[in-house]
């Protein structure tokens, strides 16, 4: 049960990092066009990352 929950707070814990990660490096960054766009892209596999995860804790439940 405290796995199931520690799995929970991982998932959403890098699900925020991934938005916090792309919003900061469009808003805040002053780096070149091309390492915005490969900031951007890891940020969207942090998030991808999360929701395959999340899909899948939930695939076991049932």
């Amino acid at each position: 049960m405290w796995q199931r929950r520690l799995n929970w707070a991982a998932i959403l814990l890098v699900g925020i990092f991934g938005l916090l990660w792309a919003g900061v490096v469009l808003y805040a960054d002053d780096s070149p066009p091309w390492m915005h766009v490969a900031q951007v892209v890891f940020g969207i596999l942090l998030i991808g990352w999360a929701v395959h995860k999340a899909v899948a804790l939930m695939g076991k439940r049932f």
